[in-house]
């Protein structure tokens, strides 16, 4: 249930109502669903509908006896009649529905004895903590509509400010309509041909952008593949909420995965760093077919169970103490070899402290404890890396990085299938993309 409230978590940061769904075979899952009604424009895709629909086609029939759903609310009577036709052996649900739902609310169609079949049903499981998400959405959204003017609280940096910026002559592109997100243009990088055979996807982290990666994107294309490098919000080209809270580990998390899906993209190297490693080693779990290698860097997973380092607490309490943080200063300090002019080009995103508040959340947002959002996510995605990942890996490690250098990513080496033996930069510090070109030429020959 709590894997389906997390589903219900995506379905909320795409602005639809939190509904989450989970099947279970004979103790294992194999197929998850959100709500999607309004993004699809399909008024049958429920949670339930979706997670059923993987099920079906994960085991080859529509009769699904030997399953169990999970879903964080009392179905509705399509769903309901769905359950039923699917001959599922268990229903169990979170918070009751007064208004539509189909296990005794309104009606109850599972306990119908003169239905051909009858599906166990049980209600009530995590029942507050369903009802409360629900109960929260619901008053965002009519705070929402009477506040009006959505683009009132969004930022957008002025276009001059990125002229001329050394070593970054990448055209610009943007998607303006990105599910879950109509309202803030997001910006990404797409460079190479096409038709290539991989995608490089790179991801930036804190307070970055994908200025960062302007070193690397040269060698990846001169090598024939294609580049995609997006600005998360808050960062970079892309749109600045004004407001700290518009910033979770879900708001970021859902991007990536809508906007992998909205570019359609296949066979894809993902690059992490930093909080790029934070958000992105989350994806591939969730669209294995898509994904065939990883270049990490500097990052981890972001658990909640393992204890933060005392170098990132101290980070953290730096970030809270410079809500306006100096970020080409200190991207100069961290990185000696930079020209004043690099290094005041991490500045060109913030025109001011208002334009700041994704760089100020991140150090926050860093699960601490086992119940934080992401915690769980990155759990899988541990498990997952650590016993089913197929792909090609190459590490590089920044040796000089305070905060996630050789110790935290020898443990990490050690939490991905078959991961070799790193590629150590003796002089690299955290910002180990400022030393890109000897990491990409060196990886490019493993992936």
């Amino acid at each position: 249930m709590r894997l389906a409230a997390h589903e219900a978590a995506r379905a909320s940061a795409m602005g639809e109502v939190p509904v989450g769904a989970v099947v279970v075979c004979n103790g294992e899952v194999i197929a998850t669903g959100s709500n999607q009604p309004v993004g699809t424009h399909d008024p049958s895709a429920h949670a339930e509908m979706i997670a059923l629909r993987a099920a079906a086609q994960k085991l080859g029939n529509y009769r699904l006896p030997e399953c169990e759903l999970y879903v964080t609310l009392e179905p509705c009577a399509m769903c309901a009649g769905a359950m039923l036709h699917a001959r599922l052996k268990k229903v169990i649900f979170g918070a009751y529905d007064p208004k539509t739902g189909a296990a005794g609310s309104v009606v109850d169609l599972f306990g119908n004895d003169k239905l051909n079949h009858q599906t166990a049903i049980k209600g009530g499981v995590l029942e507050s903590e369903c009802a409360a998400r629900l109960k929260e959405f619901f008053a965002a959204r009519r705070k929402h509509e009477r506040e009006e003017g959505n683009m009132n609280d969004v930022l957008r940096t002025p276009e001059e400010r990125f002229a001329n910026l050394p070593g970054y002559p990448f055209a610009p592109r943007y998607i303006g309509d990105l599910k879950g997100y109509q309202g803030m243009r997001l910006h990404y990088l797409d460079e190479g041909a096409q038709d290539a055979a991989k995608v490089f996807l790179c991801l930036h982290g804190q307070p970055t952008w994908s200025y960062l990666y302007r070193r690397m994107i040269p060698v990846f294309t001169a090598a024939g593949h294609r580049v995609i490098a997006p600005d998360l919000f808050g960062f970079g080209k892309s749109d600045k909420p004004v407001d700290d809270a518009r910033y979770t580990y879900l708001f970021h998390r859902t991007m990536l995965v809508n906007l992998v899906e909205r570019l359609d993209l296949s066979n894809i190297v993902l690059v992490v760093q930093d909080w790029g490693g934070l958000l992105g080693l989350t994806l591939p779990m969730d669209m294995p077919e898509r994904f065939s290698g990883l270049l990490i860097m500097n990052t981890g997973f972001a658990t909640g169970d393992v204890p933060l380092g005392q170098g990132f607490l101290d980070w953290r309490a730096f970030s809270n103490k410079n809500p306006d943080m100096a970020v080409g200063k200190l991207l100069g300090r961290t990185c000696p070899h930079l020209t004043p002019a690099e290094a005041a080009a991490y500045d060109a995103p913030y025109p001011d402290a208002s334009y700041k508040a994704g760089v100020r959340r991140f150090p926050n947002l860093v699960p601490d404890h086992p119940d934080a959002e992401g915690a769980e996510l990155s759990r899988r995605a541990r498990d997952w890396f650590g016993t089913r990942w197929n792909g090609n890996t190459f590490m590089a490690v920044g040796m000089k990085d305070p905060v996630l250098g050789p110790p935290v990513m020898a443990h990490v080496r050690t939490l991905i299938r078959n991961c070799p033996a790193p590629f150590e930069v003796a002089q690299g510090g955290h910002f180990l993309q400022e030393w890109g070109e000897p990491v990409a030429r060196e990886a490019l020959k493993v992936l």
